[in-house]
């Protein structure tokens, strides 16, 4: 075969791909790409959808799945080379994208097509995308004096470099930070599945004892469960200071944040937008930061007393029974565990042997083919490592509807977090309609000891949302490549699906079938759900308080907030603290440096998102609570009034078209347990 990365017939060749097949892939596309362009900028036939528009989607198509399967394989199995590869190329792509975002004769194209008199005879897609098109335009630059446009263009090149770096100096950081254990009574409380993992790993390693990393799968066991506070404090520090000055110079992210904060508002002002929130908020739902803002504040009132007395609740609890008198950070998640555990009866270790990851995958598979009347099935495909599994979704007739790809374990060469994201995007094309493939990537623990990966149940919660955001990649109907799936839809409404979808392991009609102790085979008890049940607002204010403490800082740092001036973006984020803040972390925590949501990914201004559509998907749910948590025709309404419209129109109108109303905040506050008055 030719380099792999230029196969677009059918699926990708993971097998086959080489951190050498980046550069020649890349370049050939890029040249083909400028020569097109090229051509339909100095065609002077009238523009139509077919002369025009399609054969530049034809091409985005083809530059996007290359890029993609690269792109993933540097996040799930890094290495120097592919590394080197990656940053080379984003580079270029960077460039060429800023180029076209500013290239005047396709702007020219694209107003000619909108002011067409048969533009009303495009469909609805159609539409959307060229005037998604045109407000790229503007907001890429194309409007600017010739030499403003130079300045923006190097701007959005450092940008994507920052970024870049950012996400390498934490995943370099991770990766070279461990902690042995020698002895095992300084292991005390850590669960056994945890301390044979950290026993394989020291073993890997040639050395005795039990090896730890910051590693979700390793860090939270410990900060969860090690009775040893020692322990506990030494991977707080580490983890709580990643990327910082207390580390490896070359892996500080502090100068970064500031770059990335000047160039984004340097970007803004050149386009007249007062700060980067403004500008951000431009391909939102909100319309405005103070909009964002107010959203924010208005549900802090709400949950803040819910907060306190959360927190006020931990103190007295860890003073008197833990001998805990100043509850430290690294003291919060194991105190809140030994609460949960006197509280309601359980622990998380206790849950987690009824979740294998077959019974959770089977669980999940049936709540989707009862919803939406599909079957998912294993299938095959090359993978890049051999933890990946792949699968199928068919319809009631056998044909096939979407594809994807399932990778669940931590590992050294992956970043961390958990992700969807498109391999190849749904699009009719003159052989008929591309099928879509969607990535889902975890970090939980793999097997060990002989016995099947074991999953918490907020690992069970987190596999729920990211196949959300799949099947809003997979489910789609719209057959125009720009609004198909997740493309075009609001950021501030995308995570609508996926946290839609994590209310279904709240229900006992779907946790009772998806669950089988790893020992016995027996089902969750329902007393042991009732249990859950019970608990799961436990600390409900502390965790919404956090996020509104994470949005306020992002929207403000990308507002007023001067990167220049005397105030730091660490200071900045203490000053929010003094306003929210109910868990008060060590000043030498270094948050910002590991914010990398905000500084590599995509929700830069934009980290309310989570809070907002939160609001859209409780509401949403709610509805099938009123007919019926698994009714089918529920499901098919809400699959053909927001999965299958993608971004085809206002992600509001998908929601009013399947609420039948405007969005509520009473369902997310009912679901949070905040719907009555604190005790005084």
């Amino acid at each position: 075969m030719q380099n792999p990365l230029l196969h677009f017939s059918g699926l990708p060749h993971f097998d086959l791909v080489l951190p050498e097949h980046v550069t020649p892939a890349i370049t050939q596309l890029l040249t083909e790409g400028r020569a097109l362009v090229e051509r339909l900028v100095l065609d002077e036939a009238t523009p139509t959808w077919d002369s025009f528009a399609r054969p530049l989607e034809d091409f985005e198509d083809r530059l996007s799945r290359a890029w993609s399967q690269v792109s993933h394989m540097n996040s799930v199995v890094n290495s120097p080379q592919l590394r080197e590869a990656y940053n080379t190329n984003l580079s270029t792509l960077t460039a060429f994208y800023a180029d076209l975002s500013q290239n005047e004769g396709l702007y020219a194209k694209f107003k000619t097509l909108r002011a067409a008199n048969d533009f009303d005879q495009l469909n609805v897609a159609q539409r959307k995308i060229v005037e998604n098109e045109l407000r790229d335009f503007r907001l890429g630059g194309a409007e600017l004096p010739e030499a403003q446009k130079e300045r923006f263009k190097a701007i959005q090149e450092e940008l994507s470099s920052l970024a870049a770096k950012f996400e390498e100096n934490l995943l370099d950081t991770v990766n070279d930070f461990s902690h042995f254990v020698e002895s095992e009574s300084g292991l005390n409380g850590i669960p056994d599945d945890a301390r044979q993992t950290a026993r394989e790993a020291a073993e890997a390693d040639g050395k005795p004892g039990w090896k730890f990393n910051l590693h979700f799968p390793s860090y939270m066991p410990v900060l969860q469960y090690a009775d040893s506070r020692e322990l506990r404090q030494k991977l707080y520090y580490a983890f709580a200071t990643r990327a910082s000055e207390f580390g490896k110079p070359e892996w500080d992210n502090t100068a970064l944040i500031t770059q990335l904060l000047k160039l984004r508002g340097e970007a803004a002002a050149l386009l007249g937008y007062a700060n980067y929130s403004e500008l951000s908020l431009v391909t939102k739902m909100a319309q405005s930061p103070a909009e964002v803002t107010d959203f924010l504040r208005s549900l802090g009132t709400r949950a803040r007393p819910f907060a306190l007395r959360d927190m006020q609740e931990l103190r007295v609890y860890a003073a008197q029974n833990l001998n805990l008198p100043q509850l430290e950070a690294w003291d919060v998640a194991y105190a809140s565990e030994k609460l949960r555990e006197e509280k309601y009866a359980f622990s998380d270790q206790e849950v987690k042997q009824y979740f294998p990851e077959t019974q959770v995958l089977q669980g999940l598979f049936k709540v989707t083919e009862s919803l939406f009347g599909v079957n998912v099935k294993k299938s095959q495909a090359p993978v890049w490592h051999d933890d990946v599994s792949f699968y199928d979704i068919l319809d009631r007739n056998g044909t096939l509807v979407g594809q994807f790809y399932l990778d669940l374990y931590a590992r050294n060469s992956k970043r961390g977090g958990a992700w969807m994201d498109e391999a190849i995007t749904r699009r009719r094309k003159s052989h008929g309609i591309e099928t879509p493939v969607a990535f889902l990537t975890c970090n939980f623990s793999a097997p060990v000891g002989g016995k099947p990966a074991l999953f918490t149940h907020d690992e069970v919660i987190t596999m729920f949302h990211e196949f959300g955001h799949g099947l809003h990649h997979l489910l789609t109907r719209v057959e125009d490549y720009g609004v198909s799936g997740i493309k075009g839809v609001e950021w501030d409404a995308v995570e609508l699906p996926s946290q839609f979808m994590e209310n279904f392991c709240w229900e006992w009609e779907v946790l009772r079938h998806m669950t089988k102790h790893v020992d016995t085979g027996a089902h969750l008890p329902r007393e042991l759900f009732d249990k859950m049940v019970a608990a799961k607002n436990f600390q409900a204010g502390m965790q919404t308080m956090r996020q509104i403490e994470f949005s306020l800082f992002d929207i403000t740092l990308h507002g007023d907030f001067d990167p220049e001036g005397n105030q730091t973006p660490l200071q900045l984020l203490e000053t929010i603290r003094d306003e929210v803040a109910v868990v008060r972390p060590p000043a030498w925590n270094r948050f910002p440096n590991g914010f990398s949501h905000i500084f590599a990914g995509g929700y830069a201004a934009g980290y309310y998102s989570y809070k907002w559509a939160e609001v859209l998907s409780a509401d949403a749910y709610s509805l099938f609570e009123e007919n019926g948590v698994l009714s089918e025709e529920t499901g098919h309404r809400f699959w053909s009034e927001i999965l299958a419209q993608g971004g085809s129109r206002a992600a509001l109108e998908s929601f009013v078209a399947f609420r039948g109303r405007q969005p509520s905040i009473d369902a997310l506050l009912r679901h949070n347990g905040m719907t009555e008055e604190v005790p005084a």
